[in-house]
This record gives structure tokens, sequence and C-alpha cells, in this order.
């Protein structure tokens, strides 16, 4: 009895282990897809901007920069300062039009720590604002200033990304930037997510070619 016993624990429990995080592996390896063919957006790139082939986290400024660039900072400091050399990866943020100012002024804060080359700016009407949030279709809503304090992750083949099943909201369709933990920790392992699932498939595609 004892020697099956020794067996079971040399053989068969690593075995189940392997099989547990193996399938957690493929379970929790991709970041949920929540809405496909935001091709939209393809309405609004320009001679600097694109979002086909791009990580994208797409903010919304709209008439209230002066308010949503505080908010942003936390993001600058969590996320974007540690990711944005990364290949492919921008900041896209839409704001109302004559912010020229405004945006000069955030650049220069950014670059005081951090350089500032990827994080791009899209002076829009406040019904075209609208048209692409809306677009997304989260159950999120603009403010009267056709702001939003939160972020949303678009990939690279234009498909929002997010939590199919988070703790607190079920479906989390994006990271408010007001609150400096969530984006500390939730949005910070979710980019993580992203990035390293493009990084192991190109490793893979590179791999095949040879």
């Amino acid at each position: 009895m004892k020697k099956y016993a020794v067996l079971i624990v040399l053989f068969v429990l690593p075995l189940v282990a392997y099989l547990f995080f193996s399938s957690g592996i493929n379970s929790f390896g991709r970041l949920p897809v929540l809405k496909e063919n935001l091709s939209l957006l393809n309405e609004f790139e320009t001679d600097v901007i694109a979002f086909d082939n791009k990580i994208t986290i797409l903010t919304f400024f709209g008439n209230d920069f002066e308010v949503k660039k505080v908010h942003a900072f936390n993001m600058k400091e969590k996320i974007y300062d540690r990711y944005h050399k990364f290949d492919d990866f921008q900041v896209v943020t839409l704001v109302a039009p004559n912010s020229e100012d405004d945006i000069e002024e955030f650049k220069s804060e950014i670059n005081k720590t951090s350089d500032a080359a990827d994080w791009f700016f899209l002076e829009l009407p406040d019904a075209q604002i609208k048209k692409v949030f809306e677009s997304l279709e989260s159950d999120l809503k603009l403010d009267d200033k056709f702001s939003s304090t939160f972020a949303f992750v678009i990939d690279k083949k234009m498909s929002l990304r997010g939590r199919s099943d988070d703790e607190d909201e079920g479906t989390k369709y994006a990271y408010d930037l007001s609150n400096i933990k969530e984006v500390s920790d939730k949005m910070n392992d979710d980019i993580k997510i992203i990035l390293a699932e493009y990084r192991f498939a190109l490793k893979k595609n590179n791999a095949q070619r040879e």
C-alpha cells in the first residue's frame, strides 16, 4: 500500500499539477475580446496616427482637458512610462478642437520624466468623440463635457480587450484612471498580458519560419 502511495506522490500528483497549470495558461494567457471590428477608428487615422496593427490605449479628454489630464498622469506613471517603448504600443487621446496649447503643455510635462513620442492626440468635434465612444459598445457613458476617466485597450486587430469575468464588475470594458489602485493593479496586469500575448505569437511565428 505504501508503495502505491509513493508512486502516486512521485508520478500522479506532478502530472495533475502540470495539467492544472497548463490549462490555466491556456485560459488566462489571453485578454478577452469584448468587441470586434472597431473599423470606425480607421476614419480618424492621420499621417501620424494609425490603429491597425497597434496596441492602443484609447482615452477621452473631450472638453475637460485640465481635469482629465490629472487622472491621465496616473496612467502615465504606472503604464505609459513602463510600456511605451514596446513596439506598436501607443496612447491616443480624443480632445476637443483648438486644444493645441493644452496638448503641448501636457506633452512637455511628460517629457520632464519620460518621452511623449508615443502619446497622440486627435482633435474632434463633440459628435465625433461621441461616435467613437459609442462604437465601443461598453456599459459606460461620456460625461456632459464629452470626456471620461476611463481608458480602453484596443488590440492590433482593432478589437476591444478587457475582462469578461472581473471579480468586481463582471464584464470590465475599461480602466478608471481616477482610481490609482485599479490602474496599478488591474490595468497593469492586463497590459502585461496583451503584450506577452503578442510577444509569444511573434516568437512562435519566427520559430515556424526557421
